[in-house]
């Protein structure tokens, strides 16, 4: 494989959860995740999950106590105003390649394609937020390649967008992160960051380029500034 060849993954198809199969999955969201409108954004439904879905719960009742969090089921501040920016300023991703890195759900991801982006790819390392990502997709008729991997680890993607909502939470995955997308600044592709200012954003890496008032993680009665930012060599940002 060429080092900017994108990795291998399907826009159709089952994806295989451990402990549920990919059928089982499909019917698991479709049947405890409703399929609600997006905060702040017309036009744009996801499967979220409720406070009456008792998610945990029915996710550790499947696949046991070690399920990863289900944290593609909510909408996050960063990728909403990344959403957001997109629809409002679609020449950003207008017949260009999009990665959505660490997708969740996919709601940047087909953002980008509703903005008219060329190719659209989401990425996340969990299966269930990879099946979220297809169905959301499907539901919206967003053409939308999911790969589920950890592209952190590998070499930069053919793409010319990399969108990124979210990931600096962690001080080990920001780090990840962090070393990734300078990997992909070295290629000449641009990289936008979604954020509300979590634990490790790294503020002195961005440059601002607008601010949103957005929900967060599931909230639906209050909101909070969330900030879309380019990310910029060692030097630049600030």
């Amino acid at each position: 494989m060429d080092s900017l060849d994108p990795p291998a993954g399907r826009r159709s198809g089952m994806i295989n959860p451990a402990g549920i199969s990919g059928y089982d999955a499909e019917a698991f969201i479709r049947a405890n995740i409703p399929l609600v409108a997006a905060p702040s954004i017309a036009g744009i439904r996801v499967h979220t999950a409720q406070p009456s879905t008792g998610l945990w719960r029915l996710l550790e009742s499947r696949r046991g106590a070690g399920a990863l969090s289900p944290y593609w089921a909510y909408p996050w501040a960063g990728g909403i105003a990344l959403a957001m920016h997109f629809l409002a300023h679609p020449e950003i991703v207008w017949q260009r390649r999009v990665l959505d890195l660490g997708a969740g759900g996919g709601l940047v991801a087909i953002a980008a394609a509703k903005a008219g982006a060329a190719s659209v790819t989401a990425a996340d390392i969990d299966p269930l937020a990879a099946v979220a990502t297809k169905l959301n997709a499907v539901a919206n008729g967003a053409d939308v390649l999911v790969v589920q991997d950890d592209l952190t680890m590998g070499p930069p993607p053919a793409v010319d967008v990399v969108a990124v909502g979210d990931l600096f939470y962690d001080q080990d995955l920001a780090l990840r992160v962090t070393a990734f997308l300078d990997r992909c600044l070295a290629a000449g592709i641009e990289v936008l960051v979604g954020d509300p200012g979590r634990a490790f954003l790294p503020y002195q890496r961005l440059r601002p380029v607008a601010d949103y008032q957005v929900a967060d993680f599931g909230e639906t009665s209050a909101t909070k500034p969330a900030g879309v930012f380019s990310f910029t060599r060692e030097g630049e940002g600030g």
